[in-house]
């Protein structure tokens, strides 16, 4: 049996580097490191240029991580009957969590700003973090969303 979605969140991590600003900063990093390898090798200091390429190669690599882990999707879905949260890229959809609707508690944990810091899903011991892309603002209308769907489904409205 289908059950109605009383939440279906999506969440995004947000990345503020473009793919075109991207290919400008390891531009403008790999001609720095250029002219600085020029300049080592002037002063015969041959094993330097080595670890500029190096250093170029592993600043590509994490963007690269970076922006894959980007593309993952933190999906959060409570219905009358279960609480399900999964991991989805192109590739694959992961299931992290499920719970009866009935048994789960939200916690939340909070800083002396009273942000939200920390946001879980509990059951008989066992706890997930959600929402790890928010920020602690976002984080906290997440939770009072999600503490209100969970309440609506056990009510059945």
């Amino acid at each position: 049996m289908t059950w109605p979605l009383y939440m279906d969140a999506e969440i995004k991590p947000n990345r503020s580097l473009s793919e075109r600003g991207f290919i400008v900063l390891i531009s403008v990093i790999t001609l720095a490191n250029v002219g600085s390898a020029i300049v080592f090798l002037q002063m015969h200091a041959s094993l330097v240029p080595i670890f500029l390429a190096i250093d170029v190669v592993a600043i590509v690599v994490a963007f690269l991580a970076s922006f894959r882990a980007g593309r993952m999707i933190e999906r959060v879905q409570v219905s009358a009957a279960e609480i399900k949260v999964t991991y989805e890229t192109p590739r694959y959809v992961r299931l992290v969590w499920e719970s009866p609707t009935a048994f789960t508690r939200v916690t939340t944990e909070r800083d002396e700003d009273d942000r939200v810091t920390a946001l879980r899903l509990a059951l008989s011991g066992r706890q997930t973090a959600v929402a790890l892309a928010l920020s602690p603002r976002e984080r906290g209308e997440f939770a009072k969303a999600l503490e209100d769907a969970i309440w609506r489904a056990r009510r059945g409205d």
